[in-house]
């Protein structure tokens, strides 16, 4: 049986809890000139497939991709707190896929290893004048967050469903949808079982984390 949680065994935000937290920090000071903030002749013939911005309309980008390379739920906790939600929808990219409309204008960056606001990869890049998260972006993809994505059609949002659920030992509320439940990143940890619909928690009061095996 699951034991109740520990507080002193919670990972803490930003140390560790996350994915792209963890990779040994870059800098680089030719970035604006790169894909996705490019805002040279090269993106001249970019195919705008789907549409994006931030809630004061203020940063607009475009996906190029009609599907990502892969969705998923994250729960880890510096998702839960960076974003003020129990989980994250993200949608993982190429950042050739990316364009936006003015570069890195109006963009606000922070690095969560040194929590500086310095462009490092990896970095996490919301509207700096809204703060709506946008992106966090690593060596060569880009974590993309579908809420601010303006879908044609329910067609077209389909076509971001997520595949399963990452970091889902450190949840906060039961999701059972038959996805596959990672304790961390996919394929990289352990599979957790699934709950039926009637033993769901709003709010989990126990870490469970036995597996699937």
């Amino acid at each position: 049986m699951p034991g109740k949680p520990d507080d002193d065994n919670r990972p803490e935000a930003g140390r560790g809890s996350g994915h792209l937290e963890d990779i040994p920090p870059k800098r680089d000071n030719d970035w604006q000139n790169r894909a996705p903030y490019r805002t040279t002749d090269a993106n001249a013939n970019f195919k705008k497939r789907h549409t994006a911005h931030c809630h004061c309309g203020k940063v607009k980008y475009w996906l190029s991709r009609e599907r990502p390379l892969a969705a998923k739920f994250c729960h880890c906790i510096d998702c839960q707190a960076l974003h003020g939600a129990p989980f994250q929808w993200a949608a993982i990219f190429h950042k050739e896929d990316l364009h936006f409309e003015n570069g890195a204008e109006g963009l606000a960056f922070y690095h969560a290893p040194t929590r500086n606001t310095d462009y490092e990869l990896p970095v996490k890049v919301s509207c700096a004048y809204c703060h709506s998260p946008i992106m966090d972006e690593g060596r060569n993809m880009a974590l993309m967050f579908p809420g601010i994505i303006k879908f044609k059609d329910a067609e077209d949002k389909k076509l971001f469903d997520p595949q399963c659920h990452i970091f889902y030992s450190q949840r906060v509320v039961d999701l059972p949808d038959g996805k596959p439940k990672w304790s961390g990143l996919d394929k990289g940890s352990e599979l957790m079982k699934d709950v039926e619909s009637h033993e769901a928690e709003t709010i989990v009061g126990e870490r469970k984390v036995e597996t699937s095996k």
